[in-house]
């Protein structure tokens, strides 16, 4: 089965205490966001992942902390969620050279990434019959990809200790959401066994 890996806002600035935009308790993914990561390339399993990539003024800072601006540190993935040979994609119109891209890096400037001009084709272009989606946050850009992705029609699984939510409450509805709508959650572990 061609599966599609969907890492999902994997940045400093949310994964570490230090950044701008913090989820508590998100640096206790980054092993199994470095097990995904890892298995993913010795399988050769395609890698997309979502960036916030803000401008310094950018709108989504009327709701949010300043966060994610593009070339500070706190925008940079976290490195082990990285692979050499990485393709990055800006969010505009027209095409980029992707072919043998072992990971494709969308920018994006909202917490929806079905909201950028390459996502959705991105991942359609890649012919996925299953989607496996983790990062963060839980409530907010994981469920909004998670919905996009159920759209297509094709098994969406979530991998729970590898997702992070900023408030419990939230979480709980994002999750019963995602299940709802048929998205299957599993652990790390058994994603890599």
């Amino acid at each position: 089965m061609h599966v599609v890996f969907i890492d999902i806002d994997t940045q400093l600035d949310f994964l570490y205490p230090a950044g701008a935009l913090y989820v508590p308790g998100a640096e206790r993914l980054v092993p199994a966001l470095a097990n995904l990561t890892r298995y993913a390339a010795a399988r050769r399993i395609p890698l997309v992942s979502t960036v916030d990539a803000h401008t310094e003024n950018d709108s989504e800072f009327r709701t949010w902390p300043r966060h994610c601006v593009a070339g500070t540190i706190g925008q940079h993935k976290a490195e082990p969620t990285l692979l050499s040979g990485c393709a990055t994609v800006p969010n505009r119109e027209g095409g980029a050279a992707l072919a043998g891209a072992p990971q494709i890096i969308v920018e994006k400037q909202t917490v929806d990434a079905f909201q950028t001009h390459t996502f959705a084709g991105i991942v359609q272009a890649l012919e996925p019959e299953r989607l496996v989606v983790y990062g963060v946050v839980t409530e907010i850009c994981v469920r909004y990809a998670v919905r996009g992705l159920l759209r297509f029609g094709r098994p969406v699984t979530v991998v729970r200790d590898a997702i992070r939510e900023l408030t419990g409450s939230a979480c709980r509805d994002a999750i019963d959401e995602m299940r709802a709508g048929g998205a299957q959650f599993v652990s790390a572990a058994e994603i890599t066994a």
